[in-house]
């Protein structure tokens, strides 16, 4: 909560008190009088309607009551008394109700350049609020560069837009300035592996990992990154090893703990030279760990990609053309890409999971996927600002019919 809107708070705060204590202070004691002036008055009438008094005694009462010494029948100090507990009441009840509806009902972390990107995120509209979001959080930690919060902060924001080596920078200095987090330190080796080329868990980002499991053996996130820097590695005990640690930590009915299950018997099945297990709801086949790379194993989603007209002159025939899948919920690395080029559009292709970047992350794991195309002109599988690109509304990874793309987006 920053100092600008305490002082708002304060002054909008004192400014409501004066409009309600001033007429109270002032007032108090004109409304109590006129009240007993009416009250006397009203008596008087009814006396006279009633014969209890005749008109010239009315009269002169009625005279009486209207002087000035009558008009303040209560003591000048009792209703000096009441009006300032009545004042002091409410400069107390005022403010503290304040805060705690403002507690309850407020949100002041909608101020923080940070929160606006959590709440703007997603693909296609609000990029130009999460952009400047992003630019106001990283011009702020320029003047506050100790903050290991705030660098954390632009490293996740980062890593929402994908653009893993902005996340990878922040994160290092947050890791630098906070190195015993474990949960930082597994964030900024994850932004290691996803800026990196091959996207393989290994040097630095596998020593972060290690480390930080070594002292939190139970954090769920590097218990799971271990377990797919293992079987990266071709260590599939290893990897079972780590994912049978995990588990117990997951609600055991979750969509993750159900991967994961998954994940642990295609490792199982490798390791033991078996056939490799069908997710849920898949045909059986005769598939083994020895040739799993064939094409006719798992889905098979055929895409036609397309370039819109209008950005036909944004490309030269030697950019890089990427199709792909990912989970539609779940790990931002593709489940499934093939690499062209410009020159070939319009493209057919058809992803399946030989096509995968990891043994045990494939379409056919996650019911939900996305599909894509990206022509970049960096060749590098991680979309840049100038990119072109379309995606795909979710769909389930069973589907038969062609999904056509038209390249139609540009990464900002």
């Amino acid at each position: 909560m920053s100092i600008a809107f305490l002082l708002s708070a304060a002054l909008m705060l004192i400014a409501t008190l004066a409009f309600v204590l001033v007429p109270l202070l002032r007032g108090g004691a004109a409304t109590n009088a006129t009240s007993e002036m009416r009250r006397r008055l009203q008596a008087l009438q009814t006396a006279r309607a009633e014969g209890v008094l005749s008109e010239a005694e009315y009269t002169a009462k009625q005279a009486a009551l209207a002087a000035p010494e009558a008009a303040s029948p209560l003591p000048d100090r009792t209703r000096s008394r009441t009006a300032f507990r009545c004042a002091f009441a409410v400069a107390l009840l005022l403010p503290a109700a304040a805060i705690l509806l403002y507690r309850q009902f407020g949100a002041p972390q909608a101020l923080d350049p940070a929160n606006l990107v959590a709440r703007a995120g997603g693909d296609g509209e609000g990029h130009g609020d999460i952009d400047a979001a992003i630019a106001q959080l990283a011009a702020k930690m320029q003047q506050d560069p100790g903050n290991a919060e705030g660098w954390t902060l632009l490293g996740r924001a980062y890593q929402s837009t994908r653009r893993f080596a902005e996340a990878a920078g922040a994160l290092k200095h947050a890791h630098e300035l906070a190195p015993d987090d474990a949960d930082l330190a597994i964030d900024y080796a994850e932004a290691l592996v996803f800026a990196g080329k091959d996207r393989r868990i290994q040097g630095e980002a596998l020593a972060l990992i290690e480390q930080a499991v070594k002292a939190h053996p139970e954090n769920q996130k590097g218990l799971w990154l271990a377990g797919i820097a293992d079987s990266q590695a071709g260590n599939y005990a290893a990897a079972v090893e780590k994912w049978n640690r995990l588990l117990p930590l997951l609600p055991p009915d979750s969509n993750v703990a159900a991967s994961v299950r998954e994940q642990i018997a295609h490792a199982q099945a490798l390791r033991d030279g078996k056939p490799v297990p069908t997710p849920a709801g898949k045909v059986a086949t005769t598939t083994s760990a020895t040739d799993s790379g064939s094409d006719d194993a798992g889905p098979r989603i055929a895409i036609k990609v397309a370039l819109d007209p209008k950005l036909k002159d944004r490309i030269a025939p030697s950019d890089t053309l990427f199709v792909f899948a990912k989970a539609a919920s779940g790990p931002p690395m593709p489940l499934a890409i093939a690499r062209l080029t410009a020159a070939q559009l319009p493209a057919s292709v058809t992803l399946t999971d030989a096509m995968g970047m990891l043994p045990n992350m494939k379409i056919s794991t996650f019911p939900q996927i996305i599909v894509g195309a990206r022509i970049s002109k960096s060749g590098q599988a991680i979309a840049q600002s100038g990119d072109l690109q379309a995606l795909s509304a979710p769909m389930a990874n069973s589907r038969h019919g062609p999904v056509e793309l038209t390249i139609d987006q540009v990464v900002p």
